[in-house]
């Protein structure tokens, strides 16, 4: 009688998405690396769940398409009235506008885009010297914020930069963004200023109102670089959430890809030249007890052979003990508050610690 034969038999090891998003991030170089590297597929850290890829809407859009309002800031000194109008319509509705004549001269706009794409594009090694998930210095290189609470990575990396009110050490920017990033910063200041005074306005208050809050003080600048993906319908730039803050105020380059949902559905932030993106953040929605509305918005992969790139500066208040909530001007016995009181801090924590996935941040504070 013959001896048994054992049957060896091989599986395959169950994929591991936590380590594999931990040796992601151990690189320190970021989506970019990855692309250097010459990857044909994505890593299957970055394929997102088919709900949400089912919703994508890549297509090009008719010329006849809905549009975010385009408000001209220009128009202030003759006809101020008709301007906060405009702004109080467009942050009522749709929580997205953009500006245009806001002042910024246009080589400063095209120098911070570059400077930007500049330091993404630096030898990996150096980009690798700032990768850090912590902002303790004022500044980190990383690729997705949320990439150990996320379900899926999104393809793109960013540079942080703490603007306010602590602002990071110059000496901390690093060198190849260092003059445009600070420059701009100056102008986000202004411009967000009078922008604030006009929706103040636009909610029945004086002009200095949400100004005297604070809410220009707190300021992080985010640099996204969207390279060019291999496989861009399995996977997002920017998953869709609502903004924190109070306000956000976004330089895009020509490329495209940015969809904010409307009651129309999901439409494309047209790239305009030389106008400033606005939107309306979760904070400013609670403060106006939902005069204002934020807006869910997402970024596309990036199909073109060219990098995507964008500034965004997030404004909130720089007090992050002070208990925030509704505006007493703005409840009443018919329209009571919407929300409870809370800090900053708590308000920041809640955030941060949970994916970008949408309005849930609202829904917490709401009582």
């Amino acid at each position: 009688m013959s001896s048994p034969v054992a049957t060896v038999v091989c599986t395959a090891a169950p994929y591991d998405r936590a380590k594999a998003v931990k040796e992601f991030d151990e690189t320190k170089v970021g989506v970019k690396g990855l692309v250097d590297s010459g990857v044909k597929a994505i890593p299957p850290i970055f394929v997102h769940p088919p709900e949400t890829l089912a919703d994508l809407k890549r297509e090009a859009e008719p010329e006849s398409a809905p549009e975010i309002p385009t408000v001209d800031l220009g128009a202030v000194q003759g006809s101020r009235a008709a301007v906060v109008e405009q702004i109080r319509q467009a942050a009522s509705t749709v929580g997205f506008f953009q500006v245009i004549n806001h002042g910024v001269p246009e080589e400063l706009l095209r120098r911070t885009l570059a400077a930007v794409k500049a330091f993404h594009e630096q030898p990996a090694e150096d980009r690798a010297r700032v990768y850090r998930r912590e902002m303790g210095k004022g500044v980190s290189y990383i690729s997705n914020v949320d990439l150990f609470q996320s379900k899926a990575a999104s393809w793109r990396d960013t540079i942080q930069i703490r603007l306010g009110p602590t602002a990071a050490d110059s000496s901390e920017i690093p060198e190849v963004c260092r003059e445009e990033v600070m420059e701009w910063d100056k102008e986000v200041v202004r411009v967000s200023t009078v922008l604030y005074e006009l929706l103040s306005e636009g909610l029945g208050l004086g002009a200095e109102r949400l100004r005297e809050m604070g809410l220009v003080e707190g300021r992080v600048m985010v640099g996204h670089y969207y390279p060019f993906c291999p496989q861009p319908d399995l996977t997002v730039g920017l998953n869709s959430h609502a903004d924190p803050g109070a306000l956000t105020v976004l330089l895009q380059d020509h490329i495209g890809g940015l969809q904010v949902e409307t009651k129309q559905g999901w439409i494309h932030v047209k790239p305009q030249p030389q106008a400033l993106v606005i939107n309306i953040g979760d904070f400013l929605q609670i403060i106006s007890n939902e005069a204002y509305k934020s807006a869910h918005h997402r970024v596309l992969a990036n199909h073109s052979n060219e990098p995507r790139v964008s500034v965004a500066v997030f404004l909130n208040p720089s007090d992050r003990e002070r208990l925030f909530g509704p505006l007493p001007e703005l409840t009443s016995t018919e329209k009571p508050a919407f929300y409870r009181n809370f800090t900053l801090n708590e308000f920041m924590t809640r955030f941060f610690n949970k994916e970008l996935d949408g309005k849930s941040l609202t829904n917490f504070f709401r009582q």
